[in-house]
C-alpha cells in the first residue's frame, strides 16, 4: 500500500490498516531528516515490530573551487580558463 507517497510493505501482520501504516510512516519521519521512500513493517517471532526504511537520495551538483572560482562544471569557461584548469597541479591524498 502507499501512504503519503511512501510505499508500505507489511509482513506477518493480519488486519493491518492504512491508519496504522500512516502512524508508522509518521513515526519514522519524525526521526529522520531525509525524504522517506519506503518502509517495511514486519512482525518478528518474538512479537516485536521490526521497521526497515529506505530514504530518497538528494540530488546535488558538485561544486569545486578552481583557480579562484566556484563552479559546478567548466562548460561556461573560455579556452584560456579551461587551459589554466587543465595545467594546474592536482595533489593526491593518502590515508
Amino acid at each position: 500500500m502507499k501512504v503519503d507517497g511512501v510505499e508500505v510493505k507489511v509482513i506477518n501482520l493480519e488486519n493491518f490498516t492504512e491508519e496504522e501504516a500512516k502512524n508508522y510512516v509518521d513515526y519514522v519521519r519524525e526521526r529522520i531528516s531525509d525524504p522517506l521512500k519506503s518502509i517495511e513493517v514486519k512482525m518478528c517471532d518474538d512479537g516485536k515490530i521490526d521497521l526497515d526504511y529506505t530514504t530518497q537520495g538528494e540530488k546535488f551538483e558538485r561544486i569545486r573551487r578552481i583557480t579562484g572560482y566556484l563552479t559546478g562544471d567548466l562548460n561556461s569557461w573560455n579556452n584560456a580558463k579551461r587551459a589554466e584548469e587543465s595545467e594546474r597541479v592536482k595533489h593526491n591524498i593518502f590515508a
